[in-house]
């Protein structure tokens, strides 16, 4: 069982990694590599995971909201506009993520070792800089093709394998395809949440079977600091990628893998 300090550290790495290209899986080894940390456990999954998830949501509520009544109009009116279709192509990405999670869970688990993580966090670093390197002044501010949301929602569903950054590897794909980097960035936070909340539920049923005890305090901890982190690193992200794109995240990391396979080799 983790200490408390511990909890509030892991926590503000869930929160602050889930969301920046940076892969929060990575972060995460790094305490038990350094400081042999014992694993968070189950339970305290879960709630950094509701945490991060309440952020998103808490964040976007007005897309949300906009969308939501624009889809209520286009019901009404029977036919499709600009919120329907978002949602349309949202349904539409998240689909090859929710295929992959349940057929190739365990695949995914067998790929948790550190040469994988260094090789994803470089492999995806380089490639995250040369999609920023293609962005042009001019580029898409929506997604509006159904071509352009399964492409993102087949790069989402490799983001399982360690290191890759889910929301790396989909604003990778948004760039690539010719979205600007915030319109990259909002899409890929918004398709986050059916992902976290899915990812949330599975979990929770694995911690239904397990009868495991669970430290409310300690969760509780862990749902604040995750959600607090997250929601400030979502809104500073969304207004500095304009200006400084995206470079600071591919150097920052190619440092992550090198640091991570020299404490792998020593």
């Amino acid at each position: 069982m983790i200490e408390w300090w511990q909890a509030l550290v892991l926590a503000l790495i869930q929160g602050l990694t889930e969301f920046l290209p940076i892969s929060s899986s990575a972060h995460l080894l790094l305490p038990s590599m350094l400081l042999g940390w014992p694993d968070q456990g189950l339970a305290f999954d879960v709630a950094v995971h509701f945490g991060t998830l309440s952020a998103v949501v808490v964040y976007f509520r007005q897309d949300l909201w906009a969308l939501t009544r624009g889809a209520w109009t286009a019901l009404g009116d029977r036919s499709m506009n600009e919120s329907s279709w978002e949602i349309a192509y949202l349904g539409l990405a998240t689909i090859p993520a929710v295929f992959v999670g349940f057929a190739l869970n365990d695949v995914m688990d067998s790929l948790r070792t550190v040469p994988v993580l260094v090789t994803t966090t470089i492999v995806f670093a380089l490639l995250l800089g040369y999609a920023d390197r293609r962005v042009e002044p001019r580029a898409k501010t929506r997604v509006a093709s159904w071509q352009v949301a399964l492409i993102i929602g087949c790069a989402q569903a490799i983001a399982p394998i360690p290191g890759t950054s889910r929301s790396g590897i989909t604003i990778t794909a948004g760039l690539l395809l010719g979205l600007s980097r915030h319109a990259a960035a909002r899409f890929s936070f918004l398709l986050s949440i059916p992902i976290i909340f899915g990812a949330a539920l599975l979990k929770v049923s694995e911690l239904l079977v397990t009868e495991t005890a669970v430290d409310l305090p300690l969760m509780l901890l862990g749902v604040g600091v995750a959600a607090l982190s997250a929601y400030a690193c979502i809104a500073v992200f969304l207004r500095l990628i304009e200006a400084v794109g995206m470079m600071p995240f591919v150097i920052y990391r190619l440092i992550l893998g090198a640091v991570l396979g020299a404490l792998w080799w020593t």
